[in-house]
């Protein structure tokens, strides 16, 4: 899931999210936006939404811990 390359727009997408999220204050515009950018690039890509999705999470929410 790793190995997938995403534009910097869909990570701060995902980024943005994540922090409202985090705050209590996700937004259903917040939410859409995401979801369709992922949706989007794994129709770009030709992968699935789904891996798409959970790779993208993994990049964003766990990009610390794996320094």
């Amino acid at each position: 899931m790793s190995d997938i390359e995403f534009p910097d727009t869909l990570l701060d997408l995902e980024r943005a999210a994540w922090e409202e999220l985090q705050a209590g204050r996700l937004t259903v515009a917040t939410a859409t936006a995401v979801q369709d950018a992922i949706t989007a690039h794994a129709e770009a890509t030709g992968v699935s939404r789904y891996t798409v999705e959970m790779a993208l999470k993994k990049a964003v929410r766990h990009a610390a811990t794996e320094a």
